[in-house]
C-alpha cells in the first residue's frame, strides 16, 4: 500500500499534524485507510487538497466555507456559477469589514491625537472612551 504518513502530509504542505487531523475531523479531507500494522496512509491527492484549504483560508474564507467550495468542487454537477455567487458574497462581507476597520480607524486616530500621552491616565481621552465616559 502506498501513500503518505500524516507527518509527511503536513510537512509537505506546511502546517503541523494536529491541523491535518482537525481537517479529517472536519471531514475536509477523508480519513485515509490503514495498513495492517496499524499506520494511516494519506493518498498523494490530499496535499492538493489541504493546499486548496489552506489558500482559501488565506482569501478570507472559513472552514465552514472550504467546506461547501469544496463540496462544490467534488461534485458531478459542478457548476461555475455557483461558486461566482459563493466569492462575490464572500467579497461583500470583505468590503463590509473594509468599511467597519475605516470607521474604527478614524475613532482611533481622533482618540490618539486627543491624547496628550503624559499626565494621569484618568484624564486619558482613550481611556474615557473606552470607560464609556467620554464623549466619543
Amino acid at each position: 500500500m502506498k501513500g503518505l504518513t500524516i507527518s509527511q502530509v503536513a510537512k509537505q504542505v506546511g502546517v503541523n499534524v494536529e491541523t491535518v487531523r482537525y481537517y479529517e475531523r472536519l471531514g475536509l479531507i477523508s480519513k485515509p485507510p490503514r495498513t495492517e500494522s496499524g499506520y494511516r496512509l494519506f493518498p498523494h491527492e490530499v496535499i492538493g487538497r489541504i493546499k486548496f484549504i489552506k489558500r482559501a483560508q488565506e482569501l478570507g474564507f472559513t472552514l465552514s466555507e472550504i467546506n461547501k467550495l469544496l463540496g462544490l468542487a467534488d461534485s458531478e454537477n459542478f457548476d461555475c456559477h455557483e461558486v461566482r455567487q459563493f466569492a462575490s458574497q464572500k467579497l461583500r462581507e470583505i468590503e463590509s469589514k473594509i468599511r467597519d476597520l475605516e470607521k474604527i480607524k478614524i475613532v482611533l486616530q481622533d482618540l490618539s491625537s486627543r491624547c496628550p500621552g503624559q499626565g494621569s491616565i484618568s484624564q486619558c481621552p482613550i481611556i474615557e472612551t473606552l470607560s464609556g465616559e467620554g464623549g466619543g
